[in-house]
C-alpha cells in the first residue's frame, strides 16, 4: 500500500497514541503508526520533498489536525499526548475535524479538495526550512553545531575529532547523570536527505566499540525502522539516534540558531546568519 493521505492517518495515529499508553515523541508516534498501518521501509522512506519523507509530513499534519480538533497537545519538550478527549475515542469522523479547523484557520491558505490536496502550512514550514538550511552548511560547521549542541543540553569535554580513516566517528564527549556518573559518549554528524538504514549503524557500532559506553547518532534525515532496532539490540553496545525533525526540535528548545517570536500565534524565526558564520 502507499502512504495513506494525512486525513486518513487521523484514526491509526489515535489508535498508535492508545496504544501507547496516551503519549509519545514524534519518533514513537511514527514506528507506532507504522506498524498499525504494516507499512514497508521502502514506503516509509518515500521523500516529500527535501529531507522530509512523504510520512512523516503526512503525519504531521494529521497531528496538527488533532491537535486543533482538541484530541491531542503537545509540550515544550516536544512530546505528545491524547487530551481528555482524545483519551474516549480511538476513531473520529476526517469530515468533521476538516471543517472545524477550516473554521478555526480563516487567515490559512485556501485549501481545496482536502482529501486530495495537502495543506501547506507555518508549522511544518519552519523545520523544513531550517533542515535545508544545515544539509548547506559546510561539514566542519555541522560538526561545531552539533558539538554545540551536546555542550548546550549538558555534556562535557565536548572534543570534534573528525577525520577520515576513523569509521566515520566525528567527535566524542561526557554526559554526566545527577552529578554522579558519567557515560563516555563518542557521535557522529550525519548531514544527509533520505533514510539512514541499519548497515550504517552497525558500521557506526562497529568503529566505537571498545571506545565508549554509548554512541550517537544526529542526522538532518530520518532512520529506518531497522536502523531504530539495530541501535537498540540486545547484547550490542546502545546507540541513540537523533533524526532531522528531533534535531530541529532541540535547536529551538535550546534557542541555537532559531528565535521564537512570541506573538498570539507562535512564529519561529530562523536566524541563518547564524549557521553561515559557524
Amino acid at each position: 500500500m502507499s502512504v495513506p493521505k494525512y486525513d486518513d492517518l487521523f484514526d491509526p495515529l489515535l489508535q498508535a497514541m492508545h496504544r501507547l499508553g496516551g503519549s509519545a515523541s514524534v519518533s514513537e508516534q511514527e514506528d507506532m503508526v507504522a506498524t498499525v498501518l504494516q507499512l514497508s521501509d521502502k514506503e516509509l522512506s518515500e521523500i516529500h520533498r527535501g529531507n522530509r519523507t512523504k510520512f512523516s509530513y503526512r503525519l504531521a499534519w494529521a497531528r496538527n489536525y488533532l491537535k486543533r480538533y482538541g484530541f491531542l497537545e503537545n509540550s515544550s519538550r516536544g512530546v505528545w499526548a491524547l487530551t481528555p478527549d482524545g483519551l474516549k475515542h480511538k476513531s473520529v469522523d476526517k469530515a468533521v475535524v476538516k471543517r472545524l479547523v477550516q473554521k478555526l484557520e480563516k487567515k490559512s491558505v485556501q485549501i481545496s479538495k482536502l482529501a486530495e490536496v495537502e495543506p501547506e502550512g507555518e508549522e511544518v514550514t519552519w523545520e523544513d526550512e531550517l533542515l535545508e538550511v544545515l544539509r548547506n552548511i559546510l561539514p566542519a560547521s555541522f560538526e561545531r553545531l552539533c558539538q554545540r549542541l551536546l555542550r548546550e543540553s549538558g555534556f562535557v569535554q565536548v572534543e570534534v575529532t573528525g577525520r577520515s580513516g576513523d569509521g566515520g566517528i566525528d567527535g566524542k564527549g561526557i554526559v554526566r547523570v545527577g552529578g554522579l556518573l558519567s557515560f563516555h559518549v563518542i557521535f557522529q554528524c550525519k548531514r544527509y536527505k533520505g533514510t539512514v538504514s541499519s548497515s550504517f549503524v552497525r558500521d557506526f557500532r562497529g568503529a566505537m566499540i571498545g571506545r565508549a559506553d554509548k554512541g550517537l547518532l544526529i542526522t538532518t534525515g530520518s532512520f529506518s525502522r531497522d536502523a531504530r532496532a539495530e541501535a537498540q539490540r540486545d547484547g550490542a553496545t546502545p546507540i541513540d539516534l537523533l533524526d532531522g525533525h528531533e534535531l530541529v526540535q532541540k535547536l529551538k528548545e535550546l534557542s541555537i540558531g532559531v528565535e521564537v517570536k512570541k506573538q498570539v500565534v507562535e512564529r519561529v524565526e530562523i536566524k541563518k546568519e547564524y549557521f553561515s558564520d559557524l
